[in-house]
């Protein structure tokens, strides 16, 4: 059985959860403060997702062959925004289900099941596509050093 707190404790109690609730609302005031909002999001990416840290690792290796195989600043940036592209949409399907799982618990739901569905088809159709745009701008260069 619960113990009863004095009258005063509880409604200091309350008020404490109260402004912490009221902050966990509040916008960033300053930029530097959004800054570390986003990088608070970088590193949960990183450290609970084993599917961005594969993008991330596949997205270093072709940077370094890019740049060992001497690729011009156009396909740089296009290899850039490809490899961009993967991470970005990997960022909203974790943010997806974790809004998913907050609305709707440990419940079933086939509508979660789709969100959460198309959240990961959509990383996948660009990991697909981010493929294809390194193998079309890294194979030729890659060719051509080798002597094929």
């Amino acid at each position: 059985m619960p113990t009863e707190l004095p009258l005063p404790v509880e409604n200091e109690l309350k008020a404490v959860k109260l402004a912490a609730r009221r902050r966990s609302w509040r916008i960033a005031g300053d930029l530097p403060a959004s800054f570390r909002y986003a990088a608070q999001g970088l590193g949960y990416a990183f450290s609970s997702q084993r599917n961005f840290r594969i993008h991330v690792l596949i997205g270093a290796v072709v940077f370094g062959l890019a740049v060992v195989l001497q690729l011009d600043l156009i396909r740089m940036a296009v290899l850039a925004l490809t490899v961009t592209a993967v991470l970005v949409l990997e960022l909203l399907n974790t943010a997806i289900e974790a809004v998913v799982d907050l609305a709707i618990g440990r419940r079933y739901h086939p509508l979660a099941r789709i969100a959460k569905d198309c959240a990961a088809a959509a990383v996948l159709v660009a990991a697909i596509s981010s493929l294809l745009i390194a193998l079309f701008l890294l194979l030729p260069p890659l060719l051509l050093r080798l002597n094929f």
